[in-house]
């Protein structure tokens, strides 16, 4: 499958499967809404098709393209307690780099990617990549070694260095394009930056999970990392990008599929 990056003015054109070396208002815990919906579906993965295409979305917040072997995550923001104790902020326990590490290294596991996406803010700032430990950086190169894997550049990082891998303003693959923040007029993007999350009754309990939202033409991912928190659906920053009939997929276990919360 064509595989191409946004890199300059003349992307870089690879194949799949080939090995090769705005910020909007503070993203928010979700207030005392009162959504009352009842699950359409339920699984420990979820399957759907987007663009044509038949998509995997994972506990973790991991998207599966089992037919490209791609592997896709957005906003692992690593470093976020480094960046915090550097800029006088709270000290938060420094586990957030190796949490998060170890759910990638599950999702590449159990999913065998040839290719790996990040979607942006993969680092909390360039501080933070140029501070990551031997031990982390390791963890990475050996995730990295044998596969094709894009850097998308964020608002918080404009590109890890030193790392490996390719860094990108955006991707695409087959139909589907790949950046890191939604468009208004986006056809077939997958994205990230909003961190998204469902709050809602379900089986008379509160719920509020991190969640992948998706229209016909836009599919957001949630937040991967372990310190990352997250805007509600509701939010007019996502009611406004997404379609009336947009649904929204809760990470975590038991999946479940539901009409976005409004």
């Amino acid at each position: 499958m064509a595989f191409c990056r946004a890199e300059s003015a003349n992307p870089e054109r690879l194949t799949l499967g080939q090995s090769v070396g705005r910020r909007f208002p503070g993203k928010e815990t979700c207030p005392g809404q009162r959504n009352v919906i009842h699950p359409e579906r339920m699984g420990n993965d979820l399957h759907f098709t987007f663009a044509g295409q038949q998509l995997v979305a994972r506990p973790s917040g991991a998207l599966h393209w089992p037919e490209a072997g791609l592997l896709v995550v957005s906003d692992l923001h690593l470093g976020k307690s480094e960046r915090l104790a550097r800029r006088g902020g709270p000290l938060l326990p420094p586990y957030e780099v190796a949490e998060t590490l170890t759910r990638l290294e599950t999702d590449i596991a159990e999913t065998g990617p040839v290719a790996v996406i990040c979607l942006g803010d993969s680092f909390d700032d360039m501080g933070a990549a140029d501070a990551l430990g031997a031990e982390p950086r390791n963890r990475l190169a050996r995730l990295m070694e044998g596969r094709d894997w894009t850097w998308i550049t964020g608002n918080h990082d404009p590109a890890p260095t030193g790392l490996g891998g390719h860094a990108a303003e955006g991707a695409t693959a087959g139909p589907i394009t790949f950046r890191h923040i939604a468009t208004e007029d986006g056809r077939h993007e997958v994205s990230g930056h909003y961190h998204p999350k469902a709050c809602l009754s379900l089986r008379g309990r509160r719920v509020s999970r991190p969640c992948f939202l998706r229209d016909a033409n836009r599919l957001i991912l949630p937040a991967y990392g372990t310190y990352t928190g997250g805007l509600r659906s509701g939010d007019r920053a996502l009611s406004g990008l997404m379609a009336a009939n947009a649904r929204a997929i809760l990470a975590g276990q038991p999946m479940v599929e539901i009409p976005m919360p409004r």
